[in-house]
């Protein structure tokens, strides 16, 4: 799949990591901060977002709170190192994430993840495709019957 996977994390040791874990069967792209995040996403055509919930500045629900207008169809995975409820709720309630894992990440585990997270992005948009398609063909059909009367 050609769609990136974006990781924002602001311990550069976990975003190595991350990288040098998935970097051979996904297109990944990483960010220290949020704001560097939003810059990746504005740029490429991203499918999963990953983000640390604890950073600096901006929370990763905040994050991705933030993006939600404009990107409803990435699938979105809050990471963290402190499994706290309140942020697991607000994760699912607020930034609509489609996993909350704990780290450290189990490498298998979490490729298993990413890979049905793509899989969910690329149907979502071959859905919106396909309802385009089907709107643009009922306007037709109205216009045929319209010119019929």
């Amino acid at each position: 799949m050609s769609f990136g996977v974006l990781y924002v994390d602001d311990e550069i040791n976990n975003l190595n990591s991350f990288k040098a874990a998935f970097r051979r069967d996904f297109n990944i792209h990483v960010a220290q901060s949020a704001r560097d995040g939003r810059k990746i996403l504005d740029t490429n055509e991203i499918g999963v977002i990953i983000t640390d919930q604890r950073m600096p500045g901006m929370t990763g629900i905040e994050f991705l709170e933030s993006i939600l207008t404009v990107y409803p169809d990435t699938i979105r995975i809050l990471l963290t190192g402190f499994s706290d409820m309140n942020a697991v709720m607000d994760a699912i309630n607020r930034g609509q994430v489609y996993k909350y894992l704990v780290k450290p990440w189990q490498n298998d585990e979490l490729k298993l993840y990413i890979q049905n997270a793509l899989e969910i992005y690329q149907l979502r948009k071959e859905n919106k495709e396909l309802a385009h398609k089907l709107q643009l063909a009922n306007i037709e059909l109205e216009m045929l019957n319209r010119s019929r009367s």
